[in-house]
C-alpha cells in the first residue's frame, strides 16, 4: 500500500467514524404509531380516533393534534364515567400511549364532511420536543373492534 492509498484509507475511516458518532448521541424521542383507526361517524358533527404511540427514545408529550377533517381536534381521557379534555399527554422514554375506546382518545368536533368506511384521514401529532408525526387513520365500520 503506498502513502497516497494509506492516507485516503485513513481519511475515509476517520470520516466514517465521525459521521457515525453524529447519530450516537441522538437520544431524543422517536415515535411510531400503530393500529390507527376511526370508526365511521354516525353523525355529521363528531368522530373519534384510536391508535397506539410507541416512544423508542427520550420522554416527551403530545401537546396538540390537527386534521383537515374537523374545525377542532382535541385529546380526551376517561376518568371513571367522565370524559375530560386534556392539553397534553406524556409518553415515557421507551413507553407507549394507547388511545382506545373507553380511555384516552381523540375527538374531532365540527366535521367538515362525514368520512365513510374505506376513507383515510390525515392527522398530525405535535410534541413538546420531537418533530410532528403525520398519521394516516383509516375509517372502519362503526362497530369495528381491533384484534388484541
Amino acid at each position: 500500500m503506498n502513502r497516497r492509498t494509506a492516507l485516503a484509507a485513513a481519511l475515509a475511516l476517520t470520516a466514517g467514524l465521525a459521521l457515525s458518532a453524529c447519530g450516537a448521541g441522538d437520544e431524543g424521542p422517536h415515535f411510531q404509531v400503530d393500529g390507527a383507526y376511526m370508526p365511521q361517524p354516525v353523525t355529521q358533527d363528531m368522530a373519534g380516533a384510536f391508535f397506539t404511540v410507541k416512544n423508542n427514545g427520550a420522554a416527551d408529550k403530545i401537546v396538540g393534534v390537527t386534521s383537515d377533517l374537523a374545525k377542532d381536534v382535541s385529546m380526551h381521557k376517561t376518568v371513571g364515567n367522565k370524559m375530560e379534555q386534556v392539553t397534553s399527554l406524556p409518553i415515557s422514554a421507551g413507553g407507549e400511549l394507547r388511545f382506545e375506546r373507553g380511555g384516552t382518545h381523540l375527538m374531532f368536533m365540527g366535521l367538515k364532511y362525514k368520512p365513510a368506511k374505506g376513507d383515510s384521514i390525515g392527522v398530525t401529532l405535535r410534541f413538546a420536543h420531537a418533530e410532528p408525526v403525520k398519521v394516516a387513520v383509516p375509517v372502519r365500520a362503526v362497530n369495528y373492534q381491533p384484534k388484541k
